[in-house]
C-alpha cells in the first residue's frame, strides 16, 4: 500500500527533462527558469518571527493596548507574527497532528476517493500542481482542503475521531481569528462588525498539509511562492521547518516554535487596510529525508462579500471575494502562477 501521491508517474516528463533543462539554463544567466531554480538553492537565514503573548490582552488597559499595537506593527512590517497563550491547548494541537498523520497514512487510492472512504466530499483531497508545466511550478505536497461547515456536520453526525478533533480545533481557532481581525480593524480606527458578519463558519476553511520527503529538494518546492487569498491565516506546524517568507526583499526561514501558532495577513486584509497591513510572499521548501505536517485555518468571507478599502483614497477598486478568487484561478490557469492584488489596483 503506497500512501504517497504518484509524483514521478504524473510528472514523468518534467523529471525526464530536468537534467537537460538545468544544463541548458545554466548556460544562460538571463533565463527566468534558471533564476527560479537557483532561488531554491540559496542558503536562507533562519530567524524568529515577532512573538506576541496574547495573555497580555487580559492584563489591563495599558498592557492590552501595547499588545494590540504589537500585533498591528508586526502586520505592517512583517505580514507574519507568532502568538503564544492563544487559547488552543497543546493536547488539542497534538491530537490534531496525530489524527492528521493517520489520515495521510491511508493509501493514495483511498485518499483520492475521499468521498467513498474518508467522509469528505469529492475534491477535498489535492496533491501536486495540476496546472504545472515544469518542475519549478510543481508543489511537492498533498492536502485536504475542507470547508468548516462540512467539519461541523461530520462531527455532529459522530463519524470519527478526526471529525471531532477538527471540529474542536476549528471552533477555537475561529474565535482566535475573529479576535485578531477585530484588533487589527480597531488599530486602523474601525470598531467594525464587518468580520463578525461576513467571516462565518460556512465561509472559512481548514487545510491539512503533508509534505513528503522529496528526492530533489534543490529543484522542487513543497509549496510554491504565493500569498494567501483570505483575510488571515492561522498555521500550526510541526518542528521540521521549511516555511520561508520575504522580508526586506530577501527570503528568510521561519524557526519553528512548538508553543506558538503562526499568523499571516492575507490579500483581503491588505486591500481592506489600504496597504497598511502586508500580505507577503511565502513558500515551503522540501526535505530530502523527513516529512512535514501543518494545519492551516483560512479566515474568509462569503463569495458575495464586497471588499473595499477602509480609508481613502483607495489603492484598490471595490471587488467581491468571488471575483477575486475567479481572477486568481484564471491567472494560475493561463500564466502558471497567481497575480493577485495588482489586478485590482485603481
Amino acid at each position: 500500500m503506497d500512501s504517497d501521491p504518484p509524483f514521478h508517474k504524473a510528472y514523468k516528463t518534467f523529471f525526464d527533462n530536468a537534467s537537460t533543462t538545468i544544463a541548458t539554463t545554466n548556460n544562460n544567466n538571463n533565463n527566468k527558469d534558471n533564476k527560479d531554480q537557483e532561488a531554491i538553492k540559496v542558503i536562507v537565514e533562519e530567524c524568529e518571527l515577532p512573538l506576541i503573548d496574547l495573555r497580555r490582552l487580559e492584563l489591563g488597559d495599558s498592557e492590552g493596548e501595547e499588545c494590540k499595537s504589537e500585533i498591528a506593527r508586526a502586520s505592517q512590517e512583517w505580514g507574519f507574527f507568532q502568538v503564544v497563550n492563544h487559547g488552543i491547548s497543546s493536547e488539542l494541537l497534538q491530537k490534531m497532528k496525530s489524527e492528521q498523520e493517520k489520515v495521510f497514512q491511508q493509501s493514495f487510492d483511498k485518499k483520492s476517493q475521499e468521498h467513498k472512504y474518508l467522509n469528505f466530499s469529492a475534491g477535498t483531497y489535492r496533491w501536486g500542481s495540476p496546472t504545472a508545466t515544469s518542475l519549478r511550478q510543481l508543489s511537492w505536497s498533498e492536502a485536504f482542503h475542507i470547508p468548516l461547515n462540512m467539519i461541523f456536520a461530520s462531527s455532529a453526525a459522530g463519524l470519527d475521531d478526526l471529525s471531532s478533533t477538527m471540529e474542536q480545533f476549528a471552533t477555537t481557532v475561529s474565535s482566535l481569528a475573529l479576535k485578531l481581525a477585530e484588533i487589527l480593524a480597531e488599530k486602523l480606527g474601525h470598531k467594525s462588525t464587518f468580520f463578525h458578519e461576513n467571516c462565518l463558519p460556512s465561509t472559512c476553511y481548514l487545510r491539512m498539509n503533508r509534505y513528503p520527503p522529496c528526492p530533489i529538494p534543490s529543484e522542487v518546492f513543497g509549496l510554491m511562492p504565493h500569498t494567501d487569498s483570505d483575510f488571515l491565516t492561522i498555521l500550526h506546524q510541526d518542528q521540521v521547518g521549511g516555511l520561508q517568507l520575504v522580508k526586506d526583499d530577501r527570503w528568510i526561514a521561519v524557526k519553528p516554535n512548538p508553543e506558538a501558532l503562526i499568523i499571516n495577513i492575507g490579500d483581503l486584509f491588505q486591500a481592506w487596510s489600504n496597504n497598511v497591513y502586508k500580505s507577503v510572499q511565502h513558500r515551503v521548501v522540501t526535505n530530502l529525508q523527513v516529512e512535514r505536517f501543518s494545519t492551516a485555518y483560512f479566515f474568509c468571507p462569503s463569495y458575495e462579500t464586497m471588499i473595499e478599502s477602509c480609508c481613502k483614497p483607495s489603492v484598490y477598486r471595490k471587488f467581491s471575494f468571488g471575483e477575486y478568487r475567479h481572477q486568481v484561478q484564471e491567472d494560475v490557469k493561463q500564466l502558471g502562477s497567481k497575480v493577485g492584488l495588482p489586478r485590482f489596483l485603481v
